[in-house]
């Protein structure tokens, strides 16, 4: 069979040991990248049964395992992309910025994979693979492009707008047809907002809900014997997602993570931001805004390590702290040093000219 035919499994499973004439059977089967990727674990051990049976061919050990890890990797990386695309769609550096600090934690495992996997194919899947690598190098250049020009924006100028926007380009639209949600406006605690909007009580539920979700997942890893995740992941989103609950999507939860911090770390500063606000007349992206100085001041009394005070907290553990937020801690930090160094050193200059 020549390469072009294997309708792209040659690069699926050129990474991870699967010799090319396997792949080449697979496809003789009628497989495809995508029927792949739809197929469950039961599924795609029927198919190499099959290919035993009907070839008499004889699959090695670890290409059984390495369909399957292929298989899991490729899902990966398309739920990366697609969330990345949809950061840069809303137009939101901070979410850009998100994007970015979780890249890396997302795609270590895959890459770890790879390099675990082994190369099983020699001369041959170089060969085949060439034209492809060429491809996804100018697509990979292209997005990097897009991603820098996103971070590169103010943060708040989409602020101002955001309140009335955000949310229903988080809770709506995209090419799953996502349900529309209503967008949040600031409320009071205890208040249920009036007319098609959604209150701050409704978005910190949304929190409560997504450790729920964890929770079910991990059940249901540790009864299959798999790895069970200890943060809120892309995986947990998929679950929400299957169960029924649409309008809980990665974007939004990163986006207002820092604001729920603050609701779990000092609930009453947050209620008195809350009050102001409304009083104001403020929308939620101002709002939003806002929460960070508090959180900033809590990490100031905690000995600077944001890390940590998430880690510590029970409902706040299985967040990511965002990266915008650790930025803060950090200028803030360095800043407090500098004026330390500087009192120390008028101090330290007064002395040594004190007369005797």
């Amino acid at each position: 069979m020549r390469p072009r035919e294997l309708g792209g499994l040659e690069e699926l499973f050129q990474a991870y040991g699967i010799r090319y004439f396997t792949a080449a059977k697979i496809a003789e089967l009628g497989f495809t990248v995508n029927t792949l990727l739809d197929m469950r674990d039961e599924e795609l051990d029927e198919m190499m049964n099959s290919l035993c049976q009907i070839f008499r061919w004889d699959l090695l050990v670890g290409e059984r395992y390495g369909i399957k890890a292929a298989v899991r990797a490729e899902r990966r990386r398309l739920d990366e992309e697609e969330a990345r695309r949809r950061h840069l769609l809303s137009g939101d550096a901070s979410h850009a910025l998100d994007a970015l600090s979780q890249e890396g934690l997302s795609e270590e495992p895959v890459q770890q994979e790879k390099e675990a996997a082994g190369s099983g194919g020699g001369g041959v899947w170089e060969m085949v693979v060439a034209g492809g690598r060429k491809q996804r190098r100018r697509k990979n250049c292209s997005r990097g492009r897009s991603r820098m020009a996103s971070m590169e924006e103010d943060d708040d100028e989409d602020d101002e707008t955001e309140g009335a926007e955000d949310d229903e380009n988080c809770g709506g639209g995209g090419g799953n047809e996502r349900q529309r949600e209503h967008p949040f406006i600031v409320t009071e605690p205890g208040e249920v907002a009036r007319g098609k909007k959604n209150g701050l009580d409704y978005l910190f539920h949304l929190y409560e809900q997504c450790r729920e979700f964890l929770i079910q997942v991990q059940n249901i890893a540790k009864e299959r014997g798999e790895k069970c995740p200890t943060k809120v992941t892309n995986q947990v989103f998929r679950y929400a997602k299957k169960a029924g609950a649409n309008y809980i999507n990665k974007p939004k939860m990163r986006h207002y993570v820092h604001c729920y911090a603050l609701h779990c770390l000092d609930e009453e500063t947050s209620n008195v931001l809350r009050r102001a606000f409304k009083e104001r007349g403020e929308n939620v992206g101002a709002w939003r805004q806002a929460c960070y100085k508090p959180l900033v001041a809590v990490a100031a009394r905690q000995g600077w390590d944001i890390d940590a005070i998430f880690n510590a907290h029970p409902r706040l553990s299985i967040w990511y702290v965002p990266t915008k937020l650790r930025q803060l801690c950090h200028a803030e930090r360095s800043s407090a040093a500098a004026a330390a160094a500087a009192s120390s050193s008028i101090t330290a200059a007064g002395v040594d000219h004190l007369p005797f």
